[in-house]
């Protein structure tokens, strides 16, 4: 049976030093979703503008479905820029299309019918659209995953919204770096990464929760299991992307019935191959993910 995994939130473009490419966590979920063989759904709202038609045409020309009202105010922007790394930094535009994503009766009927979503904190910086993703994720099915890839930027994040996403979702995405301003945010009272993970689970009655470090490599934590692979070495062309792979390519995965670690194995293959490529949506080529 077909499964439908939408992305919900922001769709923009990060405008690197190499040019303007399209993004925005969820889109980019979804298209690497997408590209095995599942019906992705990138949610948002554009602006009646270029950049908006762009979006559309770009996600026509991938093959990627979508749920885009135009609204009044312009599509999103974000200025990026990479250290000597390649890690990017952002300058995320304020009053644009994806602060103010209506919920319509379109996206209801996806919500009914989806198997997975993912959603994240920055698109719920305005009462808009955290309305509609609140809405969203009230109205799927009790079986689907319901993934809080938590993204946290700038200041845009409060203590209220992340504990409503906890309770709200079954799977956690987050960072090295998040889980320490999360511990201070929750008064989580774990040292480790395992002891921070487990308390979040049992807290918030989550299934799991995937945790990223960089360079150093990523876990999977569940009550059950511990999973951890280091990140392979590659000549990094930008990282722009890299994470929204690696959690595309473990739903993916997961919804196909494949185990933890088989999905987390997939995910740290998907994730190494789009930091050697420029922008978050890549063609996966011939990486050996047949879609």
């Amino acid at each position: 049976m077909e499964k439908t995994v939408v992305g919900l939130g922001e769709a923009l473009f990060d405008c690197l030093p190499t040019g303007r490419k399209l993004g925005g966590a969820p889109a980019n979920f979804a298209y690497h979703v997408s590209q095995f063989g599942l019906t992705g759904y990138a949610v948002s709202a554009i602006g009646n503008d270029e950049l908006g038609k762009e979006i559309t045409d770009t996600f026509d020309k991938v093959g990627l479905h979508y749920i885009l009202p135009v609204v009044k105010e312009p599509t999103g922007t974000v200025q990026v820029t990479l250290d000597d790394k390649g890690i990017p930094q952002y300058e995320i535009c304020l009053g644009v299309a994806w602060d103010n994503i209506p919920f319509t009766d379109e996206m209801k009927a996806l919500a009914q019918k989806a198997d997975a979503v993912c959603f994240g904190s920055l698109a719920q910086r305005s009462k808009v659209s955290r309305a509609t993703i609140n809405a969203f994720l009230d109205t799927m099915p009790k079986t689907a995953l319901k993934v809080f890839d938590i993204n946290l930027r700038q200041h845009w994040y409060s203590r209220e919204v992340i504990e409503t996403s906890l309770q709200k979702s079954n799977i956690l995405k987050i960072n090295d770096e998040e889980i320490l301003v999360v511990k201070s945010l929750l008064e989580l009272q774990g040292t480790t990464y395992g002891e921070l993970c487990l308390e979040l689970i049992r807290r918030y009655d989550l299934q799991m929760v995937i945790l990223t470090c960089g360079t150093e490599g990523s876990y999977v934590f569940s009550e059950q299991e511990e999973s951890f692979l280091p990140t392979p070495k590659v000549q990094v062309a930008d990282t722009v992307g890299a994470g929204d792979s690696f959690t595309g390519a473990f739903v993916a995965l997961l919804l196909q019935g494949k185990s933890i670690r088989e999905a987390h194995e997939m995910a740290v293959k998907v994730s190494a191959f789009v930091c050697t490529q420029a922008g978050a949506m890549p063609r996966y080529g011939e990486m050996g993910v047949e879609g």
